[in-house]
Protein backbone atom coordinates (compact mmCIF):
# COMPACT_ATOMS: atom_id res chain seq x y z
CA UNK A 1 0.00 0.00 0.00
CA UNK A 2 0.77 3.51 -0.89
CA UNK A 3 1.71 6.17 2.44
CA UNK A 4 -0.18 9.33 1.79
CA UNK A 5 -2.77 10.96 4.30
CA UNK A 6 -6.02 9.47 4.32
CA UNK A 7 -9.26 11.73 3.33
CA UNK A 8 -11.14 12.80 6.43
CA UNK A 9 -14.00 11.04 7.28
CA UNK A 10 -17.46 12.28 6.70
CA UNK A 11 -19.22 12.86 9.63
CA UNK A 12 -22.89 10.64 9.60
CA UNK A 13 -25.92 11.09 11.42
CA UNK A 14 -26.98 7.35 12.27
CA UNK A 15 -30.34 6.03 10.82
CA UNK A 16 -32.21 5.35 13.77
CA UNK A 17 -30.88 8.56 15.18
CA UNK A 18 -32.61 10.43 11.75
CA UNK A 19 -35.38 8.79 12.02
CA UNK A 20 -36.39 9.68 15.69
CA UNK A 21 -35.58 13.28 14.62
CA UNK A 22 -37.27 13.21 11.27
CA UNK A 23 -40.38 12.16 12.68
CA UNK A 24 -40.28 14.73 15.07
CA UNK A 25 -39.41 17.19 12.51
CA UNK A 26 -42.72 16.11 10.55
CA UNK A 27 -45.06 16.19 13.71
CA UNK A 28 -44.17 19.63 14.75
CA UNK A 29 -44.67 20.84 11.21
CA UNK A 30 -47.85 19.79 11.35
CA UNK A 31 -48.72 22.45 13.61
CA UNK A 32 -48.11 25.09 10.49
CA UNK A 33 -49.95 24.13 7.18
CA UNK A 34 -53.62 23.01 7.67
CA UNK A 35 -53.87 19.65 6.64
CA UNK A 36 -50.13 19.06 5.81
CA UNK A 37 -50.99 15.71 4.45
CA UNK A 38 -53.57 16.49 2.13
CA UNK A 39 -51.54 19.08 0.61
CA UNK A 40 -48.56 17.57 -0.11
CA UNK A 41 -50.77 14.98 -1.44
CA UNK A 42 -52.27 17.43 -4.18
CA UNK A 43 -48.51 18.59 -4.68
CA UNK A 44 -47.62 15.21 -5.65
CA UNK A 45 -50.75 14.55 -7.73
CA UNK A 46 -50.11 17.43 -9.89
CA UNK A 47 -46.02 16.83 -10.63
CA UNK A 48 -47.31 13.19 -11.72
CA UNK A 49 -50.16 14.48 -14.00
CA UNK A 50 -47.60 17.32 -15.60
CA UNK A 51 -45.38 14.78 -15.85
CA UNK A 52 -47.20 11.88 -17.86
CA UNK A 53 -45.70 10.35 -21.04
CA UNK A 54 -41.98 11.96 -19.86
CA UNK A 55 -39.90 9.52 -18.06
CA UNK A 56 -37.13 10.64 -15.88
CA UNK A 57 -38.22 13.81 -15.09
CA UNK A 58 -36.05 16.87 -12.90
CA UNK A 59 -38.13 17.62 -10.37
CA UNK A 60 -36.81 19.80 -7.25
CA UNK A 61 -38.12 20.35 -3.54
CA UNK A 62 -37.45 23.46 -2.63
CA UNK A 63 -36.90 24.43 1.18
CA UNK A 64 -36.94 20.53 1.50
CA UNK A 65 -36.11 20.24 4.98
CA UNK A 66 -35.48 16.89 5.75
CA UNK A 67 -37.09 15.83 2.79
CA UNK A 68 -40.34 14.30 3.18
CA UNK A 69 -42.10 16.08 0.03
CA UNK A 70 -39.11 14.94 -1.95
CA UNK A 71 -39.40 10.99 -0.88
CA UNK A 72 -42.52 11.01 -1.77
CA UNK A 73 -42.44 12.09 -5.26
CA UNK A 74 -39.50 9.99 -5.58
CA UNK A 75 -41.61 7.36 -4.72
CA UNK A 76 -44.11 8.30 -7.20
CA UNK A 77 -42.16 8.50 -10.20
CA UNK A 78 -39.97 6.18 -10.60
CA UNK A 79 -36.78 6.87 -12.47
CA UNK A 80 -37.32 10.55 -11.99
CA UNK A 81 -34.30 12.56 -10.61
CA UNK A 82 -35.52 14.30 -7.57
CA UNK A 83 -33.08 17.46 -5.69
CA UNK A 84 -34.21 17.92 -1.96
CA UNK A 85 -32.62 21.77 -1.86
CA UNK A 86 -32.04 23.71 1.48
CA UNK A 87 -30.16 25.65 3.26
CA UNK A 88 -29.74 23.91 6.37
CA UNK A 89 -27.09 21.10 6.44
CA UNK A 90 -28.67 19.31 9.69
CA UNK A 91 -31.81 18.90 7.78
CA UNK A 92 -29.98 17.56 4.66
CA UNK A 93 -27.99 15.05 6.39
CA UNK A 94 -31.23 13.41 8.50
CA UNK A 95 -32.93 13.24 4.69
CA UNK A 96 -29.93 11.62 3.71
CA UNK A 97 -29.33 9.02 6.49
CA UNK A 98 -33.04 8.81 6.85
CA UNK A 99 -34.37 8.46 3.04
CA UNK A 100 -30.94 7.22 1.44
CA UNK A 101 -29.43 9.07 -2.08
CA UNK A 102 -30.04 6.83 -4.10
CA UNK A 103 -33.42 8.02 -5.71
CA UNK A 104 -32.86 11.67 -4.39
CA UNK A 105 -30.05 13.98 -4.60
CA UNK A 106 -29.78 16.04 -1.36
CA UNK A 107 -28.12 20.40 -2.13
CA UNK A 108 -27.16 23.09 0.06
CA UNK A 109 -29.11 26.08 -1.33
CA UNK A 110 -30.17 29.49 -0.23
CA UNK A 111 -32.85 29.72 -2.50
CA UNK A 112 -32.62 33.31 -3.46
CA UNK A 113 -29.35 33.98 -3.26
CA UNK A 114 -27.17 35.21 -6.14
CA UNK A 115 -25.58 31.66 -7.08
CA UNK A 116 -28.57 29.07 -5.87
CA UNK A 117 -29.42 28.18 -9.23
CA UNK A 118 -25.67 27.48 -10.25
CA UNK A 119 -25.63 25.44 -6.50
CA UNK A 120 -28.10 22.64 -8.18
CA UNK A 121 -26.09 21.65 -10.74
CA UNK A 122 -28.46 21.07 -12.92
CA UNK A 123 -28.13 19.35 -16.25
CA UNK A 124 -31.33 19.60 -18.18
CA UNK A 125 -34.18 21.64 -18.12
CA UNK A 126 -36.36 21.56 -15.22
CA UNK A 127 -39.56 19.48 -14.95
CA UNK A 128 -41.53 20.33 -11.98
CA UNK A 129 -40.25 22.56 -8.83
CA UNK A 130 -42.29 22.09 -5.71
CA UNK A 131 -42.56 23.99 -2.40
CA UNK A 132 -44.41 23.63 0.93
CA UNK A 133 -44.72 25.97 3.83
CA UNK A 134 -41.14 27.77 2.70
CA UNK A 135 -40.99 30.52 0.31
CA UNK A 136 -42.94 32.75 2.57
CA UNK A 137 -39.91 33.46 4.06
CA UNK A 138 -38.99 35.38 1.37
CA UNK A 139 -39.61 39.19 0.36
CA UNK A 140 -41.80 40.54 -2.30
CA UNK A 141 -38.61 41.36 -4.35
CA UNK A 142 -36.37 38.14 -3.19
CA UNK A 143 -39.64 36.24 -4.81
CA UNK A 144 -40.36 37.86 -7.81
CA UNK A 145 -36.53 36.98 -8.53
CA UNK A 146 -36.82 32.84 -7.54
CA UNK A 147 -40.14 33.18 -9.60
CA UNK A 148 -37.96 34.42 -12.51
CA UNK A 149 -35.67 31.84 -12.03
CA UNK A 150 -37.50 28.79 -11.91
CA UNK A 151 -39.23 30.15 -15.27
CA UNK A 152 -35.82 30.33 -16.34
CA UNK A 153 -35.21 26.59 -15.45
CA UNK A 154 -38.38 24.80 -15.94
CA UNK A 155 -38.82 23.41 -19.81
CA UNK A 156 -42.21 25.01 -21.60
CA UNK A 157 -44.75 22.88 -20.04
CA UNK A 158 -42.85 22.45 -16.48
CA UNK A 159 -44.64 23.57 -13.68
CA UNK A 160 -44.01 25.01 -10.06
CA UNK A 161 -46.24 23.83 -7.28
CA UNK A 162 -46.51 26.03 -3.99
CA UNK A 163 -47.94 24.83 -0.89
CA UNK A 164 -48.32 27.79 1.34
CA UNK A 165 -50.30 30.37 3.07
CA UNK A 166 -51.32 31.81 0.64
CA UNK A 167 -54.23 33.92 1.54
CA UNK A 168 -57.34 35.72 -0.38
CA UNK A 169 -57.69 38.68 -1.99
CA UNK A 170 -60.87 40.41 0.49
CA UNK A 171 -59.33 41.34 3.94
CA UNK A 172 -62.93 40.34 5.23
CA UNK A 173 -62.40 36.77 3.48
CA UNK A 174 -58.65 36.83 4.68
CA UNK A 175 -59.54 37.24 8.05
CA UNK A 176 -61.91 34.50 7.80
CA UNK A 177 -59.40 32.16 6.50
CA UNK A 178 -56.55 33.11 9.22
CA UNK A 179 -59.51 32.09 12.00
CA UNK A 180 -60.23 28.78 10.33
CA UNK A 181 -56.61 28.07 10.47
CA UNK A 182 -56.45 29.17 14.05
CA UNK A 183 -59.56 26.96 14.94
CA UNK A 184 -57.73 23.78 13.17
CA UNK A 185 -54.40 24.25 15.24
CA UNK A 186 -56.72 24.20 18.26
CA UNK A 187 -58.39 21.07 17.91
CA UNK A 188 -54.79 19.58 16.76
CA UNK A 189 -52.50 21.11 19.48
CA UNK A 190 -53.83 18.65 21.75
CA UNK A 191 -52.27 16.27 19.79
CA UNK A 192 -48.91 17.40 18.79
CA UNK A 193 -46.33 17.67 21.67
CA UNK A 194 -43.72 19.01 19.25
CA UNK A 195 -43.23 22.96 17.69
CA UNK A 196 -40.16 24.52 15.90
CA UNK A 197 -38.77 25.91 18.90
CA UNK A 198 -38.49 22.57 20.51
CA UNK A 199 -37.48 20.97 17.86
CA UNK A 200 -34.12 22.88 17.94
CA UNK A 201 -34.00 23.08 21.37
CA UNK A 202 -34.07 18.74 21.69
CA UNK A 203 -31.83 18.69 18.81
CA UNK A 204 -29.12 21.35 20.04
CA UNK A 205 -28.75 18.59 23.21
CA UNK A 206 -27.86 15.67 20.74
CA UNK A 207 -24.62 15.45 20.62
CA UNK A 208 -24.77 13.29 17.45
CA UNK A 209 -26.47 16.03 15.37
CA UNK A 210 -24.03 18.78 16.56
CA UNK A 211 -21.35 19.02 13.87
CA UNK A 212 -24.17 19.68 11.54
CA UNK A 213 -25.51 22.51 13.62
CA UNK A 214 -22.19 24.21 14.09
CA UNK A 215 -22.02 24.57 9.99
CA UNK A 216 -25.22 25.70 10.01
CA UNK A 217 -24.83 28.69 12.93
CA UNK A 218 -28.05 27.52 14.81
CA UNK A 219 -31.18 27.19 14.70
CA UNK A 220 -33.79 29.91 13.39
CA UNK A 221 -35.15 31.09 10.17
CA UNK A 222 -35.57 34.32 8.61
CA UNK A 223 -39.05 36.47 9.52
CA UNK A 224 -41.61 35.79 7.09
CA UNK A 225 -41.18 39.02 5.24
CA UNK A 226 -44.08 38.05 2.50
CA UNK A 227 -46.92 36.01 4.78
CA UNK A 228 -49.23 39.08 3.84
CA UNK A 229 -48.67 38.84 0.16
CA UNK A 230 -52.58 37.68 -1.20
CA UNK A 231 -53.06 35.40 -4.21
CA UNK A 232 -52.89 37.98 -6.56
CA UNK A 233 -49.93 38.93 -5.60
CA UNK A 234 -48.21 35.79 -6.24
CA UNK A 235 -50.32 35.32 -9.65
CA UNK A 236 -49.14 38.48 -11.00
CA UNK A 237 -45.79 38.09 -9.97
CA UNK A 238 -45.33 34.21 -11.82
CA UNK A 239 -47.24 35.80 -14.56
CA UNK A 240 -44.46 38.81 -15.08
CA UNK A 241 -42.14 35.84 -14.94
CA UNK A 242 -43.28 34.43 -17.78
CA UNK A 243 -45.76 31.30 -16.48
CA UNK A 244 -48.48 30.91 -19.24
CA UNK A 245 -51.06 30.29 -16.87
CA UNK A 246 -51.61 30.41 -12.89
CA UNK A 247 -53.94 29.31 -10.45
CA UNK A 248 -55.21 27.47 -6.96
CA UNK A 249 -56.22 23.68 -7.32
CA UNK A 250 -56.66 23.47 -3.44
CA UNK A 251 -57.32 25.41 -0.23
CA UNK A 252 -58.09 24.48 3.03
CA UNK A 253 -58.26 28.45 4.84
CA UNK A 254 -54.91 30.09 4.25
CA UNK A 255 -53.51 26.86 2.86
CA UNK A 256 -53.41 27.30 -0.92
CA UNK A 257 -51.61 24.73 -3.41
CA UNK A 258 -51.34 27.20 -6.18
CA UNK A 259 -49.98 25.96 -9.35
CA UNK A 260 -48.03 27.92 -12.38
CA UNK A 261 -47.53 26.15 -15.85
CA UNK A 262 -44.27 27.56 -17.72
Amino acid sequence: MGSGASSPVRAAVSATTAARWVERWECQQQRYAVDREERCTVIADVVEHAGRGRPGQLVLDLGSGPGALAARLAARLPGAEVLAVDADPLLLELGRAHYGDEDLRFVRALIGAPDWVDALGLDRPVDAAVSTTALHYLGRDALCAVYRDLAGVLRPGGVFVNGDHIGPDSPAIADLALDLARRHAERTMGLLHEDWESWWSGAAEDPELAPFLARSGGPGHPPCADADLPVSGHVALLREAGFAHVGTVWQHGNSRVLVAVR
